[in-house]
């Protein structure tokens, strides 16, 4: 894999600069916005709620802000596809409403649990009615009542779960603390300073008073280290490799590839490190590199929570084993993708054994063959990597939510080097 190529711009800052850019005063433009399912998701919601939203046009958009209290009741429930941060932050933002609404999503988001959210919402006084299994449909009431701030101990870090709660903290009577057990990805904390809201933090605690104003601002959204994770891994394990990863996003809550991998062997270097927007950004240049298998450090688990289903790939092409524990957040995902990426392996010959919070994988060689991705769009996109690697070819099925992340996935793959074509398209 060889040239340079920026991927599309940060998934979780997508979702987030339209749902603050909403809720601000003034009019907000946006660069970098990520065109995928989820994101268009979160963009659909709020244009039924009354924003006006120009765009998107080659990732820019121009936002104009209806103030904290100006979104307007949707005419039916809105459905968020396959996001699951759309339904969880919006659950949180949406509390804060005078007004009943609805959150529904597809099959694969209506059976992920959402109590770890509800729970501590319908402490701050929000009624929210779940299935009985806890899932989706979300019915989120606040029957006219104040929200109350709460100080909450997050039983596993989520960022998901934080974010939902500092959303409805700002329509909170009171202040809002959240305390994580290990740091998680900081992104709304950034950007609500960023619209001028005063986030405090305490220590493991995340803290804001209710009441505030956001103000509208222009944000420049990085590329996703997410989906560049895709490259860092392909880049390092295919031979004569040297690819330049241009303007991504290296949030400290967020690097746990960049970690995990230098920490097996692979060369990675950050090139002209910078600020944009409160975030920091860098452009990463990955060589090929010999891997080594390591137990993945505990603390390195929560920043590169989503990044897994490639470093399993990783993994399977080091020399040694290669163990990951306390990663049990990866069966609740799109898919179990503890047991998907296993299955996938061995399928192609791996030794990869999973267990109850991770796996263990003996690094050897990888064969061809036809593997089930169960529409996780992350899964799909690693077993296509693992191919630089496989002895013949790999068919990868059910591929069609790699466009809620990563629209253009197999153009860019293929202009960096990889022979992938998506035989939908012939």
């Amino acid at each position: 894999m060889n040239g340079s190529l920026r991927v599309p711009g940060d998934k979780s800052i997508s979702h987030r600069a339209i749902m603050l850019g909403s809720i601000a005063l003034g009019t907000s433009r946006v660069s970098g916005f990520l065109e995928g399912e989820d994101s268009l998701s979160t963009l659909a919601a709020f244009r039924r709620m009354g924003v006006c939203i120009e765009g998107p046009d080659n990732g820019c958009l121009v936002i104009q802000g209806v103030g904290m209290d100006g979104l307007k009741a949707p005419d039916g429930p809105l459905y968020l596809g396959n996001s699951g941060t759309s339904m969880r932050l919006l659950a949180g933002l949406l509390s804060g409403q005078v007004f009943p609404v609805t959150l529904t999503g597809d099959a694969s988001l209506s059976s992920r649990p959402m109590r770890r959210v509800t729970e501590p919402l319908a402490r701050m006084g929000v009624q929210i009615g779940t299935s009985t299994q806890g899932t989706a449909p979300l019915h989120i009431d606040r029957r006219n009542r104040r929200l109350t701030g709460i100080s909450y101990q997050l039983p596993v870090a989520s960022a998901q779960v934080k974010s939902s709660l500092l959303l409805a903290g700002l329509y909170a009577d009171g202040e809002t603390c959240v305390s994580e057990p290990a740091p998680t990805r900081d992104h709304t904390e950034r950007m609500l300073r960023s619209f001028g809201y005063q986030v405090r933090r305490d220590g493991s605690s995340i803290c804001l008073t209710g009441g505030g104003v956001l103000r509208a601002t222009d944000l420049d959204i990085p590329a996703d280290i997410s989906s560049a994770a895709f490259f860092l891994v392909g880049a390092t394990i295919a031979e004569g490799s040297d690819l330049l990863l241009e303007h991504v996003g290296i949030n400290p809550t967020r690097d746990g590839i960049i970690n995990i991998l230098r920490l097996m062997g692979a060369d990675i270097e950050v090139l002209n490190a910078r600020s944009v927007g409160g975030e920091p950004v860098a452009d990463l240049r990955v060589r090929s590199a010999k891997l080594r298998g390591v137990a993945i450090p505990p603390d390195q688990v929560p920043l590169a929570i989503d990044e897994f289903p490639v470093l399993f790939v990783a993994a399977a092409c080091a020399d040694g084993e290669t163990v990951l524990t306390g990663a049990e957040e990866l069966r609740v995902k799109e898919s179990d993708r503890i047991q998907v990426m296993a299955d996938g392996l061995r399928l192609l010959g791996v030794d990869a054994r999973p267990t109850a919070d991770g796996m263990v994988i003996r690094g050897g060689t990888i064969s061809g063959g036809r593997v089930q991705s169960q529409g996780d769009h992350r899964v799909a996109m690693a077993f296509a990597m693992a191919a630089l690697r496989a002895s013949d070819t790999v068919v990868v099925e059910d591929c069609d939510n790699v466009n809620t992340s990563f629209p253009g996935f197999v153009d860019l793959a293929a202009a960096a080097g990889l022979a992938i074509r998506d035989s939908m398209e012939g």
